[in-house]
């Protein structure tokens, strides 16, 4: 943290939906934040009104992305103490109907280049005291819960929940914190990025806004908002764990 209490900030998957949220909400604290992701579009709507947001567009998964992320907040901030490995991708589908490619998307993008990124922003992340890792999974894939049609997203969550508690082991003698926020069903308005007709896309949120004992579905601030508390110097005795908020779905 800089003499005037700002912070350098990464959010992965800026661009749209919780990372956008996600990345007004430090922006709004002051902080400045490098926006990551594919579209430049959608990570200029995130920047607009607010002055301390910077954009990079690159493809997180590119061999050289960890550097150039890394390197453009360094160059941007000059310091790095937080780090939201957001970005994710998603394909339904069983394991009978299981598309190679599809495979190796999800678990490249949901799990090697939050890995490889959080590596190459080691020393970054462990200069002026040591900063925090947040890891977004999902509450779908925590404890011992099936969730059929989604293996192979919810198996690229669980083994980043894993990677989040080793690595607060590994990390906390260099001062790093690693957290996880697992959120639930968000209206980000995926369903209709991906295809679905805004009629069916709202069904689908109705019908499980009436099993999450919360009522409701969540919404990207409800996400933000603890993302920037775990992220809070308060905090610093929380390491390892992995927050649920999903308004209490994931208990049914």
């Amino acid at each position: 943290m800089t003499t005037d209490g700002t912070r350098g900030v990464i959010v992965t998957g800026g661009g749209t939906g919780i990372g956008r949220a996600v990345a007004r909400a430090f922006a709004a604290l002051g902080d400045g934040v490098l926006v990551v992701g594919r579209t430049p579009e959608t990570l200029a709507e995130t920047a607009r009104g607010h002055a301390t947001v910077r954009t990079l567009a690159t493809d997180i998964t590119a061999p050289d992305a960890p550097g150039r992320i890394t390197d453009a907040a360094l160059a941007a901030f000059g310091r790095l103490d937080v780090l939201v490995n957001n970005a994710a991708t998603g394909a339904a589908g069983a394991l009978a109907g299981t598309e190679p490619e599809a495979v190796r998307a999800q678990f490249e993008t949901n799990l090697l280049a939050p890995l490889f990124l959080t590596h190459r922003a080691l020393d970054a992340l462990a200069a002026d005291g040591g900063g925090t890792v947040v890891n977004i999974t999902s509450s779908g894939s925590l404890g011992r819960r099936a969730w059929p049609h989604n293996g192979v997203y919810g198996a690229a969550k669980a083994a980043l929940d894993f990677l989040t508690r080793t690595w607060a082991v590994e990390l906390a003698p260099r001062g790093i914190r690693v957290t996880g926020l697992a959120p639930g069903v968000v209206d980000t308005g995926i369903g209709e990025r991906v295809g679905m007709t805004r009629e069916d896309y709202a069904a689908f949120l109705k019908g499980i806004a009436e099993r999450v004992p919360a009522g409701r579905v969540g919404r990207p601030e409800d996400i933000a908002w603890w993302v920037v508390r775990l992220a809070d110097p308060g905090a610093r005795y929380a390491t390892g764990t992995v927050v649920a908020v999903d308004g209490g779905l994931s208990l049914t």
